[in-house]
């Protein structure tokens, strides 16, 4: 039986599989092992899962070094309910089979069951290690543990300290990336200074942290202090530039930098860029970067493909963004609501509407909030009063999606332009919420636009007392309305409470194209 047995292990360790022969004459452990080993190694564990059952046919009695290994196989092999109930038999639980169970339950978002484990391997005989720890803290960063993380990064440090754990880059590496993402960058950066070798992956981390606080500057140190840079540490700082107009240009720069290094630019390089794009209106940038991706496999990805159109939209050119869109071979939600939306914000609402309807009825893909937003906004510039009341009603009704303070105040919006300022007050005093000041805004902008000063007054005055003095263009919305009444005695008294208030309006400005690139300019300046 046992040659029999050692035929089939011999079958599964085939040349077919890069995997030498088996060279014994009966089933050892050793010759177990090593067939596990090279599965473990392989691309494909998987297929090692055939030498567990022979491994019981032939009555050996797995020892820890062979239960290690069908662990590991297991767990590589993303089988963790087989991994587990080899970890339960083990007949002594070492502290490398808690950490390949507790990692093998982080990779695959199962977040409470490792940190139960962490709390049984505590509470025996072994001390969690450097990879433990980072195990820790990886799971207690991911999106699947929850809004009670039973652990914080300052916690787990302190144990780190408390157990003279040896440091290593993979320790140090998960200790950063956890203060950055809890958004305590000065403990991450402390970390980061500590490291005698500082990789990139850390460099990586503070680049985002620092960019997500809008700290350029110490970003940029930490970029220009990274020796062997990577896409990835230049994409942190592309996404991270990309994300205001003042500082979108230097995306576009560091983009040329990166390429001029040899570094090939990915799927995320190019959806920051073309972000950039968008917040410069530099539409003609955005020609060029498409030309570039039309060379590549990236240009049907859908990511790719919202993104131009949005760019397009913002840049004003629909019919850019258009023929992107009917040339991609799949759409998604964001496809069709970048399109949508960009019809809408430039003064195509049939348009809008018509590619709204088509995504209604070919129903391959449900609509999300922006959707209707995008949608309810083309009726209120279209003056559709009944199509909008039939899309606002059908969020509800048909898609099971309460809307939000955003689609109140479109509604608003929608009726007040169309001049029915008393259903758009009833429409807010109907409201199953209190509204807020978008709503009312929304109201007061319709009021001065047809010349209702009560009503305005009404609306400014709850506008007052839901924003305070955190919207000062409400005074001076109101102050127009007043003005266009010819009530200058109003008006006067608006701007005394303005001035006793410590309320001012910021100088109106708007961004100009230049040769250096987008400037502003404020209202009153020569350019």
């Amino acid at each position: 039986m046992r040659h029999g047995i050692l035929s089939k292990i011999r079958v599964l360790d085939q040349p077919n599989t890069n995997f030498p022969l088996t060279e014994v004459s009966s089933v050892t452990e050793f010759s177990v092992a090593s067939a596990l080993q090279n599965y473990i190694n392989s691309d494909h564990p998987s297929h090692g899962r055939k030498i567990h059952p022979l491994i019981l046919k032939a009555g050996i009695k797995p020892n820890v070094n062979i239960s290690i290994k069908l662990l590991i196989m297991y767990v590589k092999s993303s089988c963790l309910s087989d991994a587990r109930q080899v970890f339960d038999e083990l007949p002594r639980r070492t502290l490398s089979a808690y950490n390949y169970m507790i990692s093998g339950y982080t990779k695959h978002g199962f977040v409470d069951k490792s940190f139960d484990l962490v709390r049984e391997l505590c509470l025996s005989n072994e001390k969690p290690d450097g990879y433990t720890f980072s195990m820790i803290l990886k799971g207690s960063t991911s999106g699947n543990a929850g809004s009670r993380l039973p652990f914080t990064g300052c916690e787990v440090h302190a144990q780190i300290l408390k157990s003279n754990v040896e440091g290593d880059d993979v320790l140090y590496t998960a200790l950063v990336d956890s203060y950055v993402k809890s958004g305590r960058v000065e403990y991450a950066r402390r970390v980061f200074d500590l490291m005698l070798d500082q990789n990139v992956i850390c460099s990586t981390s503070m680049i985002t942290g620092y960019m997500n606080q809008g700290r350029l500057e110490d970003a940029e140190d930490v970029f220009h202090k990274t020796v062997e840079k990577d896409v990835v540490v230049y994409n942190a700082m592309i996404e991270g530039y990309s994300k205001s107009v003042e500082t979108a240009k230097k995306a576009i720069h560091i983009f040329i930098d990166m390429q001029s290094l040899n570094f090939r630019p990915t799927i995320s390089t190019f959806a920051s860029i073309i972000g950039a794009c968008s917040l410069l209106s530099a539409f003609e940038i955005g020609q060029q970067i498409q030309g570039q991706l039309m060379k590549t496999e990236l240009f049907t990805d859908i990511k790719i493909g919202s993104a131009l159109i949005d760019m397009y939209s913002k840049c004003g050119r629909t019919d850019d963004a258009r023929s992107i869109f009917d040339s991609m071979p799949r759409k998604n939600v964001y496809s069709w609501t970048s399109m949508i939306d960009g019809y809408g914000k430039n003064g195509c609402p049939n348009e809008s509407l018509e590619l709204f309807d088509r995504m209604i009825s070919e129903r391959h893909t449900k609509p999300n909030y922006v959707t209707f937003l995008g949608a309810l906004s083309a009726c209120a510039h279209a003056g559709l009063v009944a199509k909008g009341r039939k899309i606002f009603e059908c969020m509800d009704r048909v898609y099971s999606m309460k809307p939000r303070m955003e689609h109140y105040a479109c509604m608003v919006d929608l009726l007040g332009r169309a001049g029915s300022l008393n259903q758009a007050l009833q429409f807010v005093m109907q409201m199953s919420e209190r509204p807020n000041s978008d709503v009312w805004a929304a109201l007061l902008s319709s009021c001065r636009l047809h010349g209702d000063v009560e009503l305005a007054k009404i609306a400014a005055n709850e506008l007052f007392k839901v924003s305070g003095e955190s919207r000062p263009g409400a005074y001076v919305a109101l102050s127009n309305a007043l003005a266009d009444a010819g009530k200058w005695d109003s008006v006067s008294q608006l701007r005394e409470l303005m001035k006793a208030r410590g309320i001012s309006k910021g100088t109106g400005f708007t961004w100009v194209g230049t040769d250096a690139g987008l400037e502003a300019f404020h209202a009153g300046q020569s350019l």
